[in-house]
């Protein structure tokens, strides 16, 4: 075994878990993204995964890697900077370890992160929100659950993540209705519900209980729907609401987009930034400034308080002459 291998073992089993107590996401991620780089390794240096050496990871291969991602993956910028990031974490722990090869694993953890354009955020409107509620077949018990996730995903703006782990207990539906989750970085968060949520949600919760499992939106067997199965169920009833919203038709519309619209929702109404990014669970504020440059009636109340083109910038003068106009009175 190479000093790489027992390095990745120590790191995933040991290091990781008990010293960093990582995430389970962010541990997968972390592993998918070294056995995605032993592959390309394998397959450009003709080399066993279990010959590959600690000094292998050159700058020349990580940055080959990351351009494969993206040329032949059909990766993102995103997807190439997390990728980047998940080797930089194990090369970070061993580095004062493995002091002979510091000068190779230096080089790499200094490649810089890709920079990305920014995309304007896409959302949907009132109606449009109205029409993908209405899209699900409540006569059917697979589309009163439906109908109560996108109520629940456009009201609070979950990730898709912490929709599918919510449980029945995670609503509570009191004086004080909200939904409780536990969000990025494991960060436990409560989120009001309207009380057309609540109603929603009442109304679903009396007819999920009699059913076996905890999972508040379950499949069949009555356990966690899948990501790709929450995907599949917005994608069809995106198709049904399309017909009576011609407007959906023309927007790429994902989960995420949901909480987007759950954002623009909460600054339509003037709430204020700082408040939205607690609702989002977002650890900075400027995570979430991007919903004010998606905002148009933001930036057309900005321009109507500008001043008009032909007044001139500055403090008012009279003219001199204003003497002689107030003598003529």
């Amino acid at each position: 075994m190479t000093v790489l291998a027992s390095c990745l073992q120590q790191y995933f089993s040991d290091y990781a878990h008990t010293q960093r107590d990582l995430s389970p996401h962010t541990i997968s991620a972390y592993r998918d993204t070294w056995r995605l780089l032993i592959k390309h390794i394998m397959a450009t240096e003709h080399v066993a995964a279990d010959k590959i050496a600690l000094d292998s990871i050159t700058v020349e291969v990580v940055t080959g890697f990351l351009s494969a991602l993206q040329d032949q993956r059909g990766n993102s910028v995103t997807t190439r900077n997390a990728r980047l990031t998940a080797i930089r974490a194990v090369l970070a722990y061993l580095l004062p370890d493995h002091i002979e090869d510091g000068d190779t694993i230096s080089r790499v953890l200094a490649i810089p992160t890709k920079r990305r354009p920014t995309r304007t955020i896409d959302y949907l409107t009132d109606d449009e929100v109205t029409a993908l509620i209405a899209a699900p077949d409540d006569d059917t018990w697979t589309g009163r659950r439906d109908q109560a996730l996108l109520t629940l995903a456009a009201q609070t703006g979950m990730r898709i993540s912490e929709l599918i782990t919510l449980t029945i207990n995670d609503i509570h539906l009191g004086d004080a209705p909200h939904a409780t989750c536990v969000g990025k970085g494991r960060r436990q968060r409560s989120t009001p519900l309207t009380p057309a949520t609540a109603t929603i949600m009442t109304v679903y919760l009396t007819e999920r209980r009699a059913r076996p499992g905890t999972a508040l939106f379950p499949g069949p067997s009555g356990r966690h729907l899948s990501r790709d199965a929450l995907e599949h169920r917005l994608a069809v009833h995106l198709a049904t609401a399309s017909r009576s919203c011609s407007s959906l038709s023309a927007k790429h519309v994902t989960m995420h987009t949901l909480r987007h619209t759950a954002a623009m929702r909460l600054l339509h109404s003037g709430v204020d930034v700082a408040v939205i990014a607690l609702w989002l669970g977002h650890q900075h504020t400027n995570s979430t400034d991007c919903y004010l440059h998606a905002d148009m009636n933001i930036k057309q109340a900005a321009i109507d308080r500008t001043r008009p083109l032909h007044i001139e910038p500055g403090t008012y003068t009279p003219k001199p002459d204003i003497l002689t106009w107030l003598d003529s009175l």
